[in-house]
């Protein structure tokens, strides 16, 4: 076995696989114990040392699998993920670049990349936005048709909301969220009582309707990329019934051959 193959199978062990979640999990716990003032003032130097120890051994983790790897490496997206994140954190964190401090949390998100589910879980969402992007078209216009009727009917009325079409887009944006909306809904109401129409199917069309439809994309997408746990086992089952029934007609195809006579035999097995 090549270095390289040793290399690999480390890497693809469970115990190494397993020993990098409790990293970035402990490393994601530590950095949000160094927001405490508390934490630091006692514990800080430890904190720190465990960041850098965390750091030290996400790097060697990346070029173990570069060496592992080779050309390999790059040809998949987790390991760009992965890459750009420890890069990120190797940028010194000190005059211009000071702000890169805050995204060391980014590493959390290794998490992505290292659980399996979570993977499956993220490909199902990117394979759902060409769906999404759909129905965010719809939303989109939805609510800019709704904003400018508002405007129109409820500008005079409610200004501090409905005065000009930016403000009602984000009044109109924040009702679909179901943020105080029946407080919006009753200033407009003292003026204009039928004005409960206009918000009960505004929130119909826009929160009912369009956004459930993302909750159906994403399950259908779901469903396509992983097959849950009974279709999997029918599957299974199915294999083998398959492989049973081939089987029996085997043998039933050796029972007749032995029960014709020679001369209907085929000639090979005179």
């Amino acid at each position: 076995m090549s270095g390289q193959e040793r290399v690999r199978a480390v890497l693809e062990s469970s115990l190494v696989q397993r020993t990098i979640i409790a990293i970035i999990v402990v490393n994601a716990v530590t950095i949000g114990c160094e927001t405490s003032a508390y934490l630091m003032e006692r514990v800080g130097g430890l904190l720190y040392a465990i960041d850098r120890i965390a750091l030290a051994i996400f790097t060697a983790e990346i070029a173990a699998r570069l060496y592992a790897y080779r050309g390999r490496f790059f040809a998949d997206p987790w390991n760009w993920f992965d890459a750009v994140i420890v890069a990120v954190a190797l940028v010194p964190a000190s005059g211009p670049t000071s702000v890169l401090r805050a995204l060391r949390i980014l590493r959390a998100l290794r998490l992505v990349s290292a659980v399996p589910s979570m993977r499956r879980v993220v490909g199902a969402l990117l394979a759902a936005v060409p769906g999404m992007a759909s129905i965010i078209g719809l939303l989109v216009l939805m609510i800019y048709i709704a904003a400018v009727i508002a405007t129109k009917l409820f500008g005079d009325i409610v200004p501090e909301r409905f005065d000009e079409l930016p403000r009602s887009l984000f009044t109109l944006f924040q009702i679909m969220t179901g943020d105080d909306w029946g407080n919006v809904a009753q200033e407009v109401m003292e003026d204009k009582p039928w004005a409960w129409i206009f918000f009960i199917v505004y929130i119909l069309m826009s929160t009912f309707v369009a956004l459930n439809l993302f909750i159906a994309v994403v399950v259908n997408a779901m469903n396509d990329v992983e097959p849950s746990r009974a279709e999997a086992a029918a599957g299974t089952e199915l294999e083998s019934v398959r492989q049973e029934l081939a089987a029996v007609n085997a043998k039933l195809d050796q029972l007749l051959m032995r029960e014709r006579p020679p001369e209907l035999r085929p000639q090979a097995d005179r």
